[in-house]
């Protein structure tokens, strides 16, 4: 079975991508998912967004393991 993980984004970040649900081969770290990221969809540079690993926040590199969600996330605030 390949090393597979699944990638959802939400609001703008889904509009410029042109999706909002991705199944990807598993880069390995969030920040070269990142790159990957900023590479392939050139319309998110520039862009401010957070990443969240299996529906926590990440606040630094962090290791991503086969299987996991990746939620792309738009600046947003409290109320």
């Amino acid at each position: 079975m390949p090393d597979r993980i699944h990638l959802k984004a939400f609001g703008m970040l889904a509009e410029k991508m042109g999706t909002y649900s991705l199944e990807i081969e598993n880069p390995g770290s969030s920040e070269v998912l990142k790159q990957q990221l900023l590479a392939q969809f050139p319309e998110l540079k520039g862009m401010t967004f957070r990443m969240a690993l299996d529906r926590k926040l990440l606040q630094a590199d962090t290791d991503i393991s086969q299987g996991q969600e990746i939620a792309l996330l738009p600046p947003f605030s409290g109320g």
